[in-house]
């Protein structure tokens, strides 16, 4: 199989971001209307943006962390592709993309529950968090990224 051509895929970063029990952070997305789905912190590259900057950019904006209570763990060495679902392909990101390419981060947070905010951002894209086993969050994704969750999990599987 041939690797996916990267200029169809937008640049993004994700986060999978554990507290001291070593549980994943996820969010309930507010535009969610079907189904009960979680989701890790994550969002596009700006051009020319550094990844560790828009990481965090990214998680202070959906979660309200500020980087003090970040500590950057690891990232993975390979960006993980995604495709849209037909029905979602042309309708995201002005038509531009079929999916996503992200680079993924391990991130402990330092802070307290009260240091999130999803509230935050003049768009806010969570209506509720909680900390979950990091096996579970392949089954609390949408389908069309289950097997990037997975990757991630295995990919940071004995670092957290």
């Amino acid at each position: 199989m041939s690797a996916p051509d990267p200029k169809l895929y937008r640049p993004c970063v994700g986060t999978m971001m554990v507290n001291s029990a070593g549980l994943a952070f996820v969010g309930k997305r507010i535009d969610n209307k079907e189904g009960d789905w979680w989701q890790m912190p994550q969002g596009g590259v700006d051009p020319g943006e550094d990844l560790d900057v828009a990481m965090v950019r990214e998680l202070g904006e959906e979660t309200g962390v500020a980087k003090r209570h970040l500590e950057i763990v690891t990232r993975l060495g390979r960006e993980l592709f995604y495709d849209l679902p037909p029905e979602l392909q042309g309708k995201l990101w002005k038509g531009r993309y079929v999916g996503q390419r992200q680079v993924w981060y391990l991130v402990r947070f330092l802070g307290e529950d009260s240091d999130i905010r999803l509230d935050a951002h003049k768009h806010p894209e969570f209506c509720e968090f909680r900390w979950v086993e990091p096996a579970l969050l392949p089954d609390l994704i949408v389908p069309f990224k289950r097997t990037i969750y997975e990757a991630v999990v295995e990919g940071f599987a004995g670092k957290i």
